[in-house]
């Protein structure tokens, strides 16, 4: 990897890039379900006032070098089709299980993948009735946010999600250097972006967020400067800076390219170069990826919280939370156990049980709500975390949470009610999160790495 200089990292410190924490449990600590619950018993008693609704699209016109997302190249033949099939067949069954108990109601929406906007206009269309008519979703008054490309952002599909309510659209980008996109394996030009991001703003959507990565091969601290400023010109309201990952499996996995304590210097160092500058330009940290325009419209539910509330997802590749059960579907990054999956999905005509997941037992339902909290800018107040499970953060993680002082990852001036991660902290996210892993998921995470 070419690096630029940045300062050394402090020996009793963590490697700051351990793993990406998006979720807890982790799906690859998902086993199959040996009872198949029914999902109309796992959600009796659960509150359905302010649910979030997700459904996963697990197709792309390419596989980038760096994914490990559960989706493929692709959809020959009738396989959209026959995909949006069976996602009706279960969010009927769903909706159903739903409905067995107590009124339902979704605060949020969102479409992701893969590239939900694979999808041509009329079978987004069908999408969002699905999330309507199905589910009984009203788009237009939650918020919705859907994932694109800059090869799929056409604008006949952005006029259906404009008309539908979409309130954010977000873009992965990567990089605004052609060199470097071809070293992360995503082919793309410059040229093609820019077109892309001219038809969103064309569309009105309210949010528009760009994804860049930093620590590609060749990247160096000027060239990362140059994809922040193209990305800036547009005033995104939202930027994610995500680290480069090189996981098994994927493409430049399979190249052989990885990381090392150089590479980790150099991705820190653009890292506090991204955040330094988006500061600078008018944004608010949210957490180490996302950065907000502090004049941004509001976006997200007011009413939902992704620690407490639960989530439907429809789909392959789209996990469901309940108060005591994470269940979704089989996992995987290579390319036939993906295939066999979804075919698998598009022949499914029961949908009433849960197949796979992770039970969530009191220590894990804590470990969940000070992962999910801490990791935000803003913290978690003690308070919270102290109704909802009748002790204080310290009582059951007093040495994770002394060792993070230790290392200087806590805000010692947030004040006794609040717990808050240092800047220090936010920028070793990615070592921080893991440390509260309990020792069965991080067996079961390893067992399914070493299959």
């Amino acid at each position: 990897m070419t690096t630029s200089p940045s300062p050394a990292l402090p020996t009793n410190t963590p490697r700051p890039y351990e793993s990406y924490v998006y979720a807890y449990p982790h799906k690859t600590a998902y086993r199959p379900l040996d009872d198949r619950p029914a999902l109309a018993a796992e959600w009796a008693g659960e509150r359905k006032d302010a649910l979030s609704l997700y459904l996963h699209i697990p197709f792309c016109e390419v596989r980038c070098g760096f994914c490990n997302l559960f989706t493929r190249i692709g959809a020959p033949g009738e396989l959209t089709t026959r995909y949006l099939d069976a996602l009706d067949r279960q969010a009927t069954a769903v909706r159903d299980a739903l409905d067995a108990e107590g009124p339902v109601r979704f605060a949020a929406a969102a479409f992701g993948g893969g590239t939900p906007t694979y999808l041509e206009a009329a079978e987004l269309e069908r999408l969002c009735d699905l999330a309507e008519k199905r589910m009984g979703a009203d788009l237009r008054a939650v918020p919705l946010s859907v994932e694109t490309s800059p090869a799929t952002a056409t604008a006949d599909r952005l006029a259906v999600l404009a008309d539908r309510g979409a309130t954010r659209l977000s873009i992965g980008v990567q990089s605004f250097v052609d060199a470097e996109a071809r070293a992360a394996v995503r082919p793309q030009r410059r040229a093609e972006v820019e077109a892309a991001l001219g038809r969103i703003r064309d569309a009105r959507i309210p949010v528009l967020n760009i994804d860049l990565i930093y620590g590609i091969d060749g990247q160096t601290a000027t060239t990362w400067r140059h994809s922040l400023d193209a990305a800036l010109a547009w005033r995104p309201e939202e930027l994610y800076l995500y680290p480069l990952y090189v996981r098994p499996l994927t493409g430049l996995g399979r190249l052989g390219a990885g990381g090392d304590a150089q590479w980790d210097r150099q991705r820190l160092g653009l890292y506090r170069q991204g955040r330094d500058h988006l500061l600078a330009e008018g944004y608010e940290q949210v957490s180490m990826r996302m950065f907000r325009r502090r004049d941004a419209p509001p976006q997200g539910s007011d009413d939902h919280a992704c620690q407490t509330d639960g989530m439907i997802g429809l789909g392959c590749g789209a996990r469901s939370y309940t108060s005591r059960l994470h269940y979704s579907f089989d996992y995987a990054v290579g390319m036939s156990e993906i295939r066999a999956i979804i075919d698998a999905y598009t022949e499914t005509a029961d949908f009433s049980r849960a197949e796979v997941g992770r039970r969530v037992d009191g220590d894990e339902a804590r470990r969940r709500h000070l992962l999910q909290s801490l990791l935000q800018a803003r913290g978690m107040p003690v308070a919270e975390y102290r109704a909802r499970f009748g002790a204080a953060p310290g009582e059951d993680f007093g040495p994770e949470l002394d060792r993070f002082a230790e290392l200087g990852w806590l805000d010692a001036g947030a004040g006794p009610g609040l717990l808050r991660l240092s800047p220090e902290g936010l920028a070793h996210s990615d070592a921080l999160g893991p440390a509260l892993f309990s020792p069965a998921v991080r067996a079961a995470m390893a067992a399914y790495a070493s299959k």
